[in-house]
């Protein structure tokens, strides 16, 4: 089963592709924590990525992320499938994927701006397992991860001068995908407003038709 979750940032795609991953055996392919790593462990293309691009929301260039994407897609754990959660943003990204692998369903999480903005800027990373808290899931100590004790922090990208950039970025740029997917049958909606254990059950439902 290959899925791809698209929906604006801070609709929960992260979150319900670990949970979905989990409850499916595939792989949760994240661009954006593959790209984040890249910068912590000051990797040059890591860096520049964050310094010029998504630390600032914008889209990191497609040929850097396309090429990302394939080899990470060669990986064993992607044998039974996977979820990619971040790609593709773009047509030209969208178009060298269906040259790669075929897609079973593309789910768009929706949601409004007011709400993806309140959700944003209350997130959550641990600086060591890098687990995600929120409005929908805090942490039971304020400022401290439940799994590993370690201290928690706001991401640059979750600043709200940077996530209306990237609202914008979205809707001028990632937005078309969804006719894209659509005239091609593949697009199914969900509403990412509902609570997260209902979201995950109406993405069951899809991917295990």
């Amino acid at each position: 089963m290959n899925l791809i979750f698209l929906g604006p940032p801070g609709t929960g795609k992260g979150t319900q592709a670990e949970r979905i991953s989990a409850e499916l055996n595939i792989a949760h392919i994240s661009t954006g924590e593959m790209f984040r790593q890249l910068a912590n462990e000051g990797n040059s293309l890591g860096v520049e990525a964050r310094d010029k691009y998504w630390g600032k929301g914008n889209l990191v260039p497609d040929d850097i992320t396309i090429g990302l994407v394939q080899e990470r897609l060669k990986k064993e754990d992607c044998k039974n499938g996977f979820i990619l959660d971040g790609f593709p943003r773009t047509i030209p990204q969208a178009e060298a994927l269906e040259k790669i692998i075929k897609i079973n369903y593309v789910i768009d999480i929706e949601s409004t701006d007011a709400v993806i903005i309140k959700r944003l800027t209350s997130r959550r990373q641990c600086q060591n397992c890098k687990k995600i808290y929120g409005i929908d899931v805090p942490p039971k100590e304020e400022g401290i991860c439940d799994i590993c004790k370690g201290k928690l922090f706001q991401r640059d990208d979750d600043r709200e001068s940077v996530i209306m950039e990237r609202l914008n970025v979205y809707n001028k740029q990632t937005k078309p995908l969804i006719e894209f997917y659509k005239s091609r049958g593949l697009l199914r909606i969900v509403n990412g407003e509902n609570p997260i254990e209902q979201i995950k059950a109406d993405i069951l439902e899809i991917a295990q038709k």
